[in-house]
């Protein structure tokens, strides 16, 4: 893997990671792909990152996956690949991630966006599963984390029909948390992850937590879950220092333990 398929730079503790391959509509390839997660784990173990943006081009966000490794794949080559634990490696990132979309979310690329925490896209964004019109269907969480974003009618119109939805469909659905003007995506994206980056760590991980539980369990198993992050905090610093800080009217100073 001698290509640099992800551009990485830090901007205020954020870490935002860029796709790289242009000549393909940055199609995420099993390498590309094990780039972009080796990044994130790298992001994740660092300190002095709070949050973590991915985004495309202005043009494209990510095609899908390369059909080129698709084609060559039979029963025995799909059963091994190396692609679900890939994507098992990326959902464990404890740290939010957020998704700064602009052009076309498809295919791999529009399940890249759905395994953020959050998506903020440009108005000219579009996000659709067309594996279906390639005798495919998703296979990297597309089916069920869509159905749990946007519900079970526009989840099956999406993945049965192949069809793609504008920004404005993905916000009234619930698939992005924002529209912005193209030009102002990342921009913004970077933005909200700066804010998220000024909080306690530990906090921050809690939440995430207690929130994809939510997403993953039953209402019971979540209240558990949440009161039991909830207890956890309740022995840290920052948590001390939160409560300090509002009571003084200063702004706090987290240390992450």
């Amino acid at each position: 893997m001698n290509q640099e398929w992800i551009l990485c730079q830090e901007q205020q503790r954020v870490r935002i990671l860029t796709l790289n391959r242009p000549e393909v509509r940055n199609a995420l390839s099993n390498d590309c792909l094990e780039q972009l997660v080796q990044q994130l784990e790298l992001a994740d173990a660092d300190n002095d990152t709070g949050a973590i943006v991915i985004t495309g081009s202005q043009r494209c966000f990510a095609a899908g996956a390369d059909l080129k490794e698709l084609q060559q794949q039979n029963v025995a080559t799909a059963m091994t690949d190396r692609r679900p634990q890939l994507w098992q490696r990326l959902n464990n990132i404890s740290k939010p991630l957020i998704a700064a979309v602009n052009g076309y979310a498809l295919g791999a690329g529009c399940e890249l966006a759905l395994a953020c925490d959050l998506v903020i896209c440009g108005e000219n964004a579009r996000f659709g599963l067309p594996e279906i019109t390639l005798g495919l269907m998703p296979g990297a969480g597309g089916t069920q984390r869509l159905i749990r974003s946007v519900g079970k009618a526009l989840a099956y119109q999406m993945v049965l029909t192949g069809e793609a939805i504008d920004a404005h469909r993905a916000l009234e659905a619930g698939l992005v948390s924002e529209v912005c003007t193209d030009a102002l995506t990342l921009e913004r994206a970077v933005q909200i992850a700066q804010r998220i980056s000024e909080f306690s760590p530990l906090a921050l991980r809690a939440a995430k937590a207690a929130l994809k539980t939510a997403q993953e369990t039953s209402l019971s198993q979540g209240l558990l879950a949440e009161r039991q992050h909830f207890v956890t905090l309740a022995g840290t610093t920052d948590r001390q220092e939160g409560i300090t800080a509002f009571l003084e009217k200063r702004k706090p100073t987290f240390k992450g333990f």
